[in-house]
């Protein structure tokens, strides 16, 4: 692969109402469409379309390419928020448990019946290593702001972007340069 676009789904509900909305399978919001839509013709042309198989990622595929997935890889999922999932911070503030996970800078603790930062962030490397030993020229993905801020983080840890700074928007993200399987450069889309 010589390169590789990462680009975050359009809006859903929980995006709209700031909630955690990791493993729930959203659909986009007609705004969201909207955004999607806007933005076709903003992609070339790839020779493999991905997504992690979430329904706002395939409906932000096909609405920006007019493409459905060729591959779905469950590892680029964002992260399982457990309990926490489709609540605000205002909705979790004053539960311990929650309190325990915001402040913990190991990133062992998990999400009750969710996942934790370390966790997700393997899970995430291990889709994206698969996803640079692809045999194909170019390609598309389409997945979640989490999961693209891990990679671009553990791609380019030298580029002194902290977690809001990597974030793209609703049908934002990068194009990764790639050489000999590895990632050398990026531009925002």
């Amino acid at each position: 692969m010589n390169t590789l676009y990462l680009i975050r789904h359009s809006l859903t509900e929980a995006n709209e109402k700031r909630l955690y909305g990791g493993s729930t399978d959203s659909p986009l919001t007609d705004k969201g469409v909207g955004i999607a839509v806007g933005r076709r013709g903003v992609l070339p042309e790839c020779d493999l379309y991905v997504t992690s198989g979430m329904r706002r990622a395939n409906e932000t595929l096909y609405h920006m390419t007019g493409k459905t997935p060729d591959v779905a890889l469950d590892g680029l999922r964002e992260m399982d928020f457990g309990a926490f999932e489709m609540k605000s911070y205002d909705q979790l503030k004053d539960v311990p448990e929650y309190i325990r996970w915001i402040e913990d800078e190991t990133g062992n603790v998990a999400c009750p019946g969710g996942e934790s930062r370390n966790g997700f962030r393997r899970r995430v490397l291990a889709a994206g290593d698969g996803l640079l030993d692809m045999d194909v020229g170019s390609a598309c993905v389409v997945c979640h702001g989490g999961t693209i801020v891990e990679l671009m983080r553990a791609w380019f840890p030298n580029a002194d972007r902290n977690f809001y700074q990597w974030q793209p928007s609703a049908c934002g993200g990068y194009r990764v340069a790639v050489e000999d399987g590895r990632p050398v450069g990026f531009k925002e889309v």
